[in-house]
């Protein structure tokens, strides 16, 4: 496999970008399903910060799968 000439772009990987996606996703999953956690513990502070990263994450994710739907 040859590098690409300077100057150009590198070829997308679109099964990669799925996968990453989907490995995102994942991690939001986690984020989210252990959300309750901190709710039961009376740190709710920790549990709000920890839904907006969970979404923010998701958000990531989802756009990294649907780019390399599209590629």
């Amino acid at each position: 496999m040859t590098d690409p000439a300077p100057g150009t772009p590198a070829p997308r990987n679109a099964r990669r970008e799925r996968l990453v996606g989907l490995f995102v996703l994942g991690v939001a999953l986690v984020l989210l399903v252990s959300t309750p956690t901190w709710f039961a513990s009376d740190q709710s502070g920790v549990a709000i910060a920890q839904l907006v990263v969970a979404a923010l994450v998701a958000g990531v994710g989802a756009w990294l799968v649907r780019r390399a739907g599209r590629g």
